[in-house]
């Protein structure tokens, strides 16, 4: 085994393993929060899901990279390299536009009285799961055709061109259907990550306006109440930029797989520890920048429904 191939099955190992302990650690925090009887936000269903999209990114990467980095290869069947191609691009679109309704969202709710997203504050939450649901129908529909392009046996004579993925190949038999759909797909993806950029610089504002407005007043529930959700947009800001870099660096990647010839293998397993950054960085991101939701006290959410009660 060449050590630039043990190299990558380890780093991309430990970030499988960091990233689902840190994800279902996420996940747990949830839970709890239910159970304490803690009032959910609109976007706390949009962080579930982005949780569980990351765990099934880590699942269908990881797993198979760092198989294929310890020389696992070939053990893969053409039914279950495209399974998990198929859930890979699922999963990982799920996270960009999870990722994008959630800046969405962050600034209808901290949107002013006075601006043009004030209208939507009332509307917002009874939008959050028909979007998320959306968002999983779509890209399990948009995805169905890439699974027929992956084989994890032996490559045939008559394919145009192929992609290297580490534990399979991606092959393309017709070039002009495939160009055509991944033209789709980047439109999608780029359209999401406009929007995710747009809303990003409204908070950006947003949360540079809100300062200087309350910057002299002292009163204690009024700062309270605009330090969680100062925190909880700056979480989101790094979030999204935390995806948007690695994003960027992913797709270099593997335009540079596609559109080479002889592309080299060091290339796919670059794109696959892209991939997997953001997935196992966000939960970081979430719970240690304090964010009001995920770190909200238990015997908070519990005193809150003692008093709704009485």
């Amino acid at each position: 085994m060449a050590t630039r191939d043990l190299a990558v099955g380890v780093i991309i190992l430990s970030q499988t393993v960091l990233g689902i302990l840190g994800n279902f650690s996420l996940l747990c925090r949830y839970v709890l929060l239910h159970v304490a009887g803690c009032k959910a936000r609109c976007t706390d269903l949009i962080l579930r899901h982005l949780t569980v999209a990351n765990v099934l990114v880590l699942l269908s990467n990881g797993v198979p990279q760092t198989l294929a980095a310890f020389g696992l290869r070939h053990s893969a069947s053409d039914f279950r390299c495209s399974f998990l191609f198929f859930v890979r691009r699922v999963a990982r679109n799920v996270s960009m536009e999870s990722t994008c309704l959630l800046s969405v969202f962050q600034v209808i709710t901290v949107s002013p009285q006075n601006s043009r997203w004030a209208a939507l504050k009332g509307k917002a939450p009874k939008y959050t799961v028909p979007s998320t649901t959306l968002c999983w129908i779509l890209n399990v529909l948009m995805n169905t055709i890439f699974p027929l392009s992956v084989t994890g046996e032996g490559i045939d004579a008559n394919i145009t061109r192929k992609m290297d993925l580490g534990y399979c190949c991606a092959v393309l038999y017709n070039t002009t259907t495939a160009s055509l759909f991944t033209a789709w797909l980047s439109f999608t993806n780029m359209f999401s990550l406009g929007l995710m950029l747009g809303a990003s610089g409204s908070l950006v504002v947003i949360l540079y306006r809100h300062k200087q407005r309350v910057r002299h007043i002292h009163t204690n529930t009024v700062s309270a109440r605009s330090s969680a959700e100062s925190r909880a947009t700056q979480s989101i800001l790094l979030l999204v930029s935390t995806f948007v870099f690695f994003y960027t660096l992913s797709l270099i990647c593997q335009l540079c797989l596609a559109f080479l010839i002889n592309a080299s293998r060091l290339l796919g397993s670059l794109s696959a520890v892209f991939t997997m950054c953001f997935p196992v960085l966000s939960p970081c991101v979430l719970l240690n920048t304090g964010d009001s939701t995920v770190s909200r006290p238990r015997f908070a959410c519990r005193r809150s429904n003692k008093l709704t009660k009485q």
